[in-house]
């Protein structure tokens, strides 16, 4: 698996992120939906990665700096063909890895609370994300769950 900084410009990114997009559409309410647009992911403080197995792409992710010492990831999505082979882990590392390089002091994150994310919600469990309250410009909301790993 290789996973690289991507330029957000395939074919095969813009319909990843309309599935991811529309995935989140049927497990959150519309307000509660924070997952980024293609255009929205194309700014100075976000950096985008994908994971590809040869020519085909298997899943992304995105951190965002929010502050000096403080990052957060945008959503991580495995496309359902890959998933449980280990492609979110193997993000979420590289994700972890870039936020220590940047020199972060904490990463945080905001998923949903329905059973959907379930498996997200234990994904970052295990890479020792704890429950936080609502950071940046988020507020807390019934179906956000909050969480931050702090280095």
């Amino acid at each position: 698996m290789l996973i690289k900084v991507d330029d957000l410009k395939g074919p095969q990114i813009k319909q990843l992120l309309t599935v991811h997009l529309d995935n989140v559409a049927k497990h959150s309410p519309a307000d509660s939906i924070f997952a980024l647009k293609l255009d929205e992911l194309r700014v100075a403080e976000i950096t985008f990665l994908s994971a590809w197995q040869g020519y085909d792409l298997l899943g992304c992710g995105a951190i965002k700096e929010i502050a000096e010492h403080h990052g957060e990831i945008k959503s991580i999505h495995t496309l359902e063909k890959h998933r449980g082979k280990g492609v979110a882990s193997a993000i979420l590392e590289q994700l972890i890895n870039e936020a220590k390089h940047r020199k972060y002091h904490s990463l945080s994150l905001e998923t949903g609370t329905a059973p959907a994310y379930v498996a997200a919600y234990t994904l970052y469990e295990n890479y020792g994300f704890v429950k936080c309250g609502a950071f940046g410009d988020y507020r807390e909301r019934l179906h956000s769950a909050f969480m931050t790993l702090v280095f």
